[in-house]
């Protein structure tokens, strides 16, 4: 009877400590499995982002964009862009352009998104008039203006936090419609970009 007590008490305490060996190990797993879900989940929510238009850049043009996210779904930014290459676009000479965007995507400050912008720009004062039938060409200094718009795009982030993203939308000069034929400002990219 003392023998089959002490058995019965020894299994109990055997069992026990087995039970917690397993739920501590077990623990532990399940802790290090959540904290590599989090680092990854960090890394693709990470809030800044630098991208150059590889589109703009073939052409002899230099767009660079800064973008912050402020949530998953919203985002403000700006885009600097530099003419160095009359060749592909002798009308423009610089733009700069603070936006807002919204996302659309399932993803962190990803997939299909609106935009609303405001661009402040230098374009060349080229007029073509039309004097009794005949076009005449008349060369004012730049012009400078500010224009609001709207784009839509689409923008695929990796794991690593390379981002891929294009982009078209228009907006229209405000002030100085009649110092210039160019009074209308597309925005266009196919950009690389790095969110860090």
């Amino acid at each position: 009877m003392k023998y089959d007590r002490f058995v019965l008490n020894y299994l109990t305490i055997y069992l026990i400590k087995k039970i917690l060996i397993i739920t501590i190990l077990f623990s532990i797993f399940n802790t290090n499995a959540q904290t590599k879900n989090e680092i990854k989940e960090n890394q693709l929510e990470r809030k800044n982002e630098i991208k150059l238009n590889a589109y703009f850049t073939a052409l002899g043009l230099f767009e660079m964009t800064y973008e912050r996210s402020l949530n998953r779904k919203s985002s403000l930014g700006i885009t600097g862009l530099y003419t160095f290459n009359k060749k592909y676009d002798e009308d423009t000479n610089f733009l700069i352009s603070p936006f807002y965007r919204r996302y659309f995507g399932k993803k962190y400050a990803s997939g299909f998104f609106t935009e609303g912008f405001a661009t402040i720009g230098s374009v060349d004062g080229k007029q073509l008039t039309d004097i009794n039938g005949n076009l005449t060409l008349n060369e004012g200094p730049d012009v400078i203006d500010l224009s609001l718009g709207l784009s839509l795009g689409y923008k695929w982030t990796t794991k690593t936090g390379i981002t891929f993203e294009a982009i078209f939308g228009m907006g229209r000069n405000l002030f100085n419609d009649d110092k210039t034929d160019h009074n209308i400002i597309n925005r266009h990219a196919v950009s690389i970009g790095y969110r860090f």
